[in-house]
């Protein structure tokens, strides 16, 4: 039997929010049980810092015109994570092997092979005084991947998990919507390449469109259960034209950020109306990517399971069922798991795959040329 480690997980999502902290006991590839999940909020000053610093990220030059405050705000934030997790390995009373830490994404751009995760691997080891493993994307990027999504292999272990206790059958699709939406189609795990047999991609935005219109016309950071996008009115003629006018549409094959999309299109509309409109214009690239899922694996009969922030958000899957005539569409809470939780999860389960160096990527998930480990070891204690 192969060593289980326990094993710590950080993730700071594109909302902008705070830490999610998991920490797991897992080999890396079929066991994997969870210890404990724990949010950490950033104040309102840290996170305005963050979304400052993020709208100046245009190009890669700006990673050098703006490198000392960028090099402050990396600081702040591996402080922020250090005192996350000393809270954490308090609550858990469990000591950890490694710590996998995804830091906070600034500036994504794969077709440059650049990408851009605040948070400093040396210091925290250094603070923590455990394997830290970070910088997960890089390597796949320079190997002609997107560097996204990376949590795919997580969910197939974790799928199958699922189905052996609730006997739920295979294929199995995960629907992430966070600040971006995307999807995994899993299969049985039965060692044969996987590699070959699951397939993700991101599909479109998710909460980004969203909380953006609510910051910038209201004093909430988001729609809270879609009850703002309820109460309004879809205006069709604008959905419409926002929908022809969006390019990356049809095309899987790219990893997608948030700038990648504005709200422009709603401009003018009430906060109500363009909450709707911008939910429903969501919620239609989030189905369009689901169906061409369901076109991947020739089913329509597919189980799927929805985690991230954006599935508590009921406007926005009733929106989505709506361009399907019957989908099995459920929360991944309904089956013991905390959907707020998947993706730190996964961060701890892909540093124990890195340290064994085992793939963490593969064509079918992030198009790289072939299955590939990554993310950088650092023991600086």
């Amino acid at each position: 039997m192969d060593k289980i480690y326990t094993s710590m997980g950080l993730m700071s999502g594109t909302s902008l929010d705070g830490v999610d902290v998991s920490i797991i006991r897992s080999d890396g590839d079929k066991e994997f049980s969870i210890i404990i999940d724990k949010y950490f909020q950033y104040d309102e000053k840290l996170t305005q810092k963050i979304q400052k610093i993020r709208d100046k990220m245009l190009n890669p030059d700006d990673l050098t015109k703006y490198q000392v405050e960028i090099k402050d705000l990396e600081r702040e934030i591996t402080l922020f994570h250090f005192k996350a997790v000393n809270n954490s390995l308090e609550l858990s009373k469990y000591d950890v092997d490694l710590i996998g830490f995804h830091g906070q994404t600034i500036f994504h751009a794969p077709e440059k092979k650049i990408t851009k995760q605040l948070g400093d691997g040396l210091l925290l080891s250094q603070l923590t005084k455990k394997k830290v493993i970070y910088n997960f994307r890089q390597n796949d990027l320079e190997n002609g991947g997107q560097g996204a999504p990376l949590a795919p292999i997580f969910h197939n272990t974790l799928a199958n998990k699922l189905n052996k206790k609730f006997n739920l059958g295979f294929p199995i699709n995960i629907l992430n919507i966070g600040g971006i939406s995307n999807v995994t189609y899993t299969i049985e795990n039965n060692n044969l390449d996987l590699g070959k047999k699951i397939y993700a991609c991101d599909i479109g935005p998710g909460n980004c469109l969203i909380d953006e219109w609510m910051r910038k016309n209201s004093k909430k950071g988001y729609d809270k259960e879609g009850l703002i996008a309820r109460s309004g009115k879809t205006d069709k003629l604008i959905l419409n034209q926002a929908l022809d006018n969006f390019a990356v549409g049809s095309n899987f094959e790219r990893s997608l950020d948030v700038k990648d999309f504005d709200i422009f299109f709603a401009k003018g509309l009430s906060l109500e109306d363009g909450a709707a409109t911008i939910t429903d214009f969501t919620a239609k690239l989030i189905s369009d990517g689901m169906k061409f899922i369901n076109g991947k694996n020739n089913s329509h009969k597919s189980k799927w399971l929805v985690c991230g922030g954006g599935r508590k958000n009921k406007y926005l899957l009733e929106s989505i069922k709506n361009n399907f005539d019957n989908i099995n569409l459920n929360s991944i809470d309904q089956y013991e798991i905390d959907g707020d939780f998947i993706e730190s999860q996964a961060f701890a389960f892909l540093a124990i795959r890195s340290l064994k160096g085992m793939p963490i990527s593969f064509p079918n998930t992030t198009r790289c040329k072939k299955s590939l480990t990554g993310g950088v070891l650092v023991e600086n204690f």
